[in-house]
């Protein structure tokens, strides 16, 4: 009688910790001492009506399922493993379905708290690898908490407020191999990832918003590829397409730097090591400090075709700071012209591809947005993947960057 009364007492006191009640009940509590776990069996009161979880209707109880097991968190150093056999009713709309356990979602190998503890935690790791240490678990385990929780975290996500979209690329493996992001400019989140960067991958990105949603958009902020604006002007022919300025830095530094190893090739042949480790001096200019602003000083006073270019590129950044669209097309006509005259090919090329996307770049006057946001994910992402040292499937890719950078609501709502 005493052991009876005891076993009872731990079965009531282990239902109060797991917040079980009726119609289910602890009935049995087994401490496995040697392997530093507890299991506790719950039944389902045989007398208790069952209801659909699809419909909510209260039905007849068909059966029972085969003993199911779900981890809890641990009790003191203990393991804590629900069992349970789990009833199902006989729907006469959605025909034999398995009862909702109060502890779990569908579907689901853990209990509430313990998968809204290991989001938390796995948040807070600097890595898959401490996030398993701690919470005693496998890789594939954190990896299907991740998926979960983004799964969980999209269907409760909201998008009405967004009306500034940032569209971008990154890379995936080795070699050209890219996706393509979509982020919240307004919300600083990213919206989705998809593989590939053409029109397609860009088209299917503005698919995962509905359309009401895509109405609400505004403004997009995308590269001068073609990919990404075709798909921009299919999707929300309403918003304003606006280049990104960071990209048409871009651009410009890569002509500068052409002109320079063309007209380094040239000094060397005449035994001139002047632009010699100079690459990243351009990049620099005048925010070069130390010996290092002292030498590109001395650059400059040369009559380089490097420093011309330079010149171009850096007068180009007044471009940004004109105070409408009406003064910033005016400072564009007489750019270009000097850029045309400038003599230097790269330059001259780079004058002509702005000048065939001037109505993007006019459009920031409007709309003064950027993909700042968006390259600023770069470097959380590039650790994401030095951390899983890449990834051999985009679907775990997607949900690692959705986890991190999403901003979504994953912990499961606990009762």
């Amino acid at each position: 009688m005493e052991n009876q009364a005891a076993e009872t007492a731990v079965a009531a006191h282990y239902a109060l910790l797991l917040g079980i009640g009726s119609p289910w009940q602890v009935r049995r509590v087994d401490l496995q001492l040697a392997a530093k776990r507890v299991e506790v069996d719950v039944e389902h009161d045989q007398e208790a009506a069952v209801t659909c979880p699809q419909c909510g209707r209260s039905c007849a109880r068909y059966d029972h399922a085969p003993q199911r097991q779900w981890r809890h968190l641990d009790v003191m150093q203990f393991a804590t493993i629900i069992r349970a056999r789990v009833p199902r009713c006989q729907c006469p709309e959605h025909g034999v379905v398995t009862v909702q356990v109060p502890w779990a979602e569908p579907h689901g190998r853990f209990t509430l708290m313990f998968e809204a503890f290991a989001v938390t935690v796995i948040q807070a790791a600097r890595s898959f690898v401490q996030a398993m240490e701690i919470l005693k678990v496998d890789w594939h385990t954190i990896q299907e908490i991740v998926r979960r929780a983004v799964e969980r975290g999209l269907l409760r996500r909201s998008t009405e407020a967004v009306t500034q979209v940032g569209m971008d690329e990154k890379s995936f493996g080795r070699g050209q191999n890219y996706v393509s992001l979509m982020t919240d400019l307004g919300g600083r989140r990213v919206l989705d990832v998809v593989p590939g960067r053409d029109t397609a991958s860009a088209l299917e990105l503005w698919d995962r918003l509905l359309k009401e949603q895509r109405d609400r958009v505004e403004a997009v902020a995308v590269d001068m590829s073609p990919e990404f604006t075709a798909a921009a002007r299919q999707s929300v022919p309403r918003a304003m397409i606006v280049y990104d300025k960071f990209h048409v830095a871009r651009h410009l530094n890569e002509a500068v730097d052409k002109v320079r190893r063309e007209e380094h090739r040239r000094l060397l042949e005449k035994g001139d090591r002047s632009l010699t480790h100079t690459k990243y001096l351009w990049l620099q200019g005048a925010c070069a400090e130390g010996e290092r602003a002292l030498s590109f000083a001395e650059l400059c006073e040369r009559n380089l075709k490097t420093s011309r270019a330079w010149c171009h590129k850096e007068t180009f950044a007044e471009f940004w700071a004109q105070p409408d669209a009406k003064r910033a097309a005016k400072f564009f006509q007489q750019w270009f012209g000097a850029a045309r005259r400038s003599q230097l090919e790269p330059i001259k090329k780079t004058a002509l591809t702005l000048q065939t996307h001037l109505f993007g770049l006019l459009n920031y006057f409007s709309h003064p947005i950027t993909n700042a946001i968006s390259e600023g994910f770069n470097s959380k992402i590039q650790a994401i993947k030095a951390e899983a040292r890449g990834f051999r499937r985009f679907e775990n890719y997607r949900d690692r960057i959705l986890f991190h950078c999403g901003k979504l609501d994953l912990r499961p709502a606990i009762p």
